[in-house]
């Protein structure tokens, strides 16, 4: 984990309202079927002015910590906020110093090993704390980025 400044972006995507321990319960679960839905063929190929290639992972609306319920988001960013399709939402994910954590590997094993560093840090009291604000995971190429704000 290191400190990192992550600038403005703006995100166009699906939204689920869900907890960790609803994530853990494959009753339950709903980020299995969000990831399904963006990661669908041509599921962004109808919304304009794409600013790369990237997937994100917008978490957000936290009720308290890592064990309240959250908003997340699944989506691509863009320049500006066009009209949107049905189903979709836009989200302004605000610049914010963060904690950088990659996640290499297959996936989502790799992805579930970095929030789970990140969990070990805020559950041990590590400096610096976890906001619970806006966090954002970058899913590019090489795997993901996190930049949980502190």
């Amino acid at each position: 984990m290191d400190l990192a400044e992550r600038g403005e972006l703006l995100v166009v995507g699906y939204a689920v309202r869900t907890t960790n321990a609803d994530e853990t319960d494959p009753s339950r679960a709903r980020l299995g079927t969000l990831w399904q839905r963006a990661g669908a063929p041509g599921a962004f190929a109808h919304v304009p002015g794409r600013a790369d290639e990237n997937l994100y992972a917008v978490l957000t609306d936290y009720e308290s910590d890592h064990h309240g319920a959250y908003t997340q988001i699944i989506g691509i960013a863009v320049r500006t906020v066009p009209r949107l399709p049905e189903g979709m939402v836009a989200v302004r994910v605000p610049a914010a110093r963060s904690l950088r954590v990659e996640a290499r590997g297959q996936m989502p094993q790799a992805l579930l090993e970095a929030w789970q560093r990140v969990w070990k840090h805020t559950e041990s009291g590590g400096t610096p704390q976890r906001a619970f604000t806006t966090d954002l995971e970058v899913h590019h190429g090489d795997g993901a980025d996190l930049y949980v704000a502190v």
